[in-house]
């Protein structure tokens, strides 16, 4: 289907979709949760096609993680699906109502934002989380997946629309673009007439040429350069354990723990029992001259060798660096206020980090360190929305007008006022 044909049957579609009762709308969700589970094989020989081109065109291992789908990931999708339908529709939520001196009645209620489009890489669970939340809002979607996971997001949407089509709701509430030629794309971003908002999902790159390109509204979703502060109160073996479940549990994703920040004070205890635990998972330590020393001595006194692959020097470019592999900066600083200028100046407003059992730290951290979601004594990778309960998210806003931080269905929605008279004209 040619582009602008998928853009006009959008919007027609919107138009149904803002005025679809919620029962309606849960129905389809929960059909269309059990029809990912029920054709599940068919879904992973389509993404097994996307990962034998990656593999054949020397994917990184990141980014292979990030495509590959199996049944516990497709599970999640179809649960991220059942707890979108759980949640309070938002849609025509009125938020306030209020009587003037000359008797109109002003109130303001939520509305759908329209047509969403949505840009992204190598990522076929947003396919299904970007399908839950713009339905359940009464948006409709238009996807542009790259092609990496072409094959993958095509089976995707065609069992989303088949749900759509049994519960006898417009299926071009969910519409995939497989053109992924860049004029295609910088078309696409150029629809203003039929989308109402565009939300890139990816690397850098992609970011920053939607936003430069785009003449539609942009939510910008940042990269993630996320840090971890271990504050000289800090419970060392926690410290350990949160910063290799931040580092480790899944490396290519904005979420993941790119950049360390140790107190002096602590870093002779700290670095080489950490050193240790993430060499046990081939994690390079990209390290200033401190930690570098720290780890090189705790080793040595332990007996222990230092492989050159994994323990490096840092540069200037390591601070403000979202790997997405295995490789982490370690940075010393004096006290928390320097923490926290390094923190501000080299991250990407996404998540941060501090380990401490000071209180006092505790807040000023949260209160200084400029992010979307800031944690005390807690891994960086809960910034999701299933983790905080969104039940999917549309993805993780590092802007702050309209939506910040992870963005569930209330960011979908915009609102309108509604007034209500009777007879009142203005002199």
């Amino acid at each position: 289907m040619e582009l602008l044909e998928i853009c006009k049957r959008a919007k027609e579609a919107s138009r149904k979709l803002g005025t679809l009762d919620t029962n309606t709308k849960n129905r389809a969700l929960l059909a269309a949760a059990e029809l990912l589970v029920s054709e599940k094989d068919a879904i992973l020989a389509a993404n097994e096609k996307d990962l034998e081109r990656g593999r054949k065109n020397h994917m990184q291992k990141a980014l292979l993680d990030r495509l590959m789908l199996n049944e516990a990931r497709i599970a999640q999708m179809a649960e991220g699906l059942r707890q979108v339908a759980g949640l309070s529709d938002p849609v025509g939520e009125v938020l306030s109502m209020k009587t003037q001196p000359n008797g109109l009645r002003i109130g303001k209620k939520r509305v759908p934002l329209g047509v969403v489009g949505m840009i992204y890489e190598a990522r076929p669970n947003v396919t299904a989380d970007a399908f839950a939340l713009c339905f359940k809002t009464g948006n409709a979607v238009i996807l542009k997946g790259g092609s990496d996971a072409l094959c993958s997001n095509t089976a995707l949407v065609a069992l989303l629309r088949r749900a759509l089509l049994g519960e006898g709701v417009p299926c071009d509430a969910v519409s995939l673009i497989e053109d992924t030629s860049r004029e295609t794309t910088a078309e696409f971003m150029r629809m203003n007439e039929y989308v109402d908002v565009l939300i890139p999902r990816g690397g850098a790159g992609l970011i920053r040429a939607v936003v430069s390109q785009a003449t539609i509204p942009v939510i910008e979703t940042g990269t993630g350069n996320c840090h971890i502060f271990v504050d000289e109160t800090a419970d060392l073996p926690m410290a350990v354990r949160i910063i290799c479940n931040a580092k480790t549990q899944r490396i290519g994703v904005c979420n993941a723990c790119e950049s360390l920040v140790v107190h002096e004070k602590v870093k002779d205890a700290l670095m080489p029992q950490l050193a240790r635990v993430l060499w046990e998972s081939d994690v390079k330590i990209c390290a200033d001259a401190p930690c570098l020393e720290a780890v090189r001595s705790g080793v040595a006194a332990d007996g222990g060798a230092v492989s050159r692959e994994l323990l490096l020097e840092a540069t200037e470019d390591d601070w403000g660096t979202e790997y997405l592999d295995y490789r982490i900066s370690v940075k010393t600083v004096g006290s928390l206020d320097e923490a926290i200028s390094h923190i501000n100046r080299y991250n990407t407003g996404h998540s941060e980090a501090i380990i401490t059992e000071s209180y006092r730290n505790a807040e000023r951290f949260l209160n200084e360190v400029d992010a979307a979601c800031v944690y005390v004594n807690a891994s960086t990778r809960f910034s999701d929305g299933f983790e905080f309960g969104f039940g999917a998210e549309i993805g993780i806003s590092t802007q702050k007008l309209h939506a910040r931080g992870p963005m569930g269905l209330e960011a979908l929605t915009s609102t309108k006022y509604v007034i209500y008279g009777d007879g009142q004209v203005r002199a």
